[in-house]
């Protein structure tokens, strides 16, 4: 189900914004009235409540690929009227494209009314990212966050706690650069937020 829900999004082209566009304050929102019948580039939406959560598990996390959306944690709700997004962190520049990218998958999925709210209260946390997403982490090279109150952070590549943190800022900002000394890779950790 999730692939056709994917092959769905890659072949679905979004209509023009028409100057809608987002602005930060309590929530951001962004849908569109249903235009009537669907038509070959407006599909029906697909049926059932867990659907809308698939075709969300399929939208890529843009500057952690092998993570989707709900693996990281960001979507706090969703239902047929609307969808709630909670960004990593306040000016993540990420932001946006997350929410032109679910925009376009709702919209390959027949969704096209639903709403999108980006809401900053209260504040995302490392602890809201899944534990198949920490697994995803770990096996793409970058070591997850750790639980409150550890400090060995271990190497994603040979699994030693050798470890010792290069820069506090890594590849993105909300990774920081570490290096083993063990076998002598350098490593993202995800900081704990």
């Amino acid at each position: 189900m999730v692939s056709v829900v994917v092959d769905q999004v890659r072949r679905a082209k979004a209509p023009p914004l028409d100057g809608e566009g987002l602005t930060w304050g309590g929530a951001q929102e962004r849908g569109r009235a249903s235009s009537g019948d669907a038509t070959p580039t407006q599909p029906s939406p697909i049926e059932g409540e867990g659907s809308i959560w698939q075709v969300l598990e399929a939208v890529p996390d843009p500057e952690i690929p092998v993570l989707g959306i709900t693996d990281l944690g960001i979507v706090r709700h969703a239902d047929a009227d609307r969808v709630v997004l909670t960004p990593t962190y306040t000016g993540c520049p990420a932001t946006h494209v997350i929410e032109t990218m679910v925009r376009e998958a709702l919209d390959a999925a027949g969704y096209r009314a639903t709403r999108i709210e980006t809401v900053l209260t209260p504040p995302w946390t490392t602890d809201w990212i899944t534990g198949e997403g920490r697994a995803k982490l770990k096996a793409y090279g970058i070591a997850p966050p750790l639980p409150a109150g550890v400090r060995a952070v271990e190497c994603p590549q040979c699994g030693s706690s050798d470890t010792a943190e290069i820069s506090r800022f890594g590849s993105t900002p909300c990774k920081s650069l570490w290096r083993c000394h063990a076998c002598l890779e350098p490593f993202d950790h995800f900081k704990c937020h």
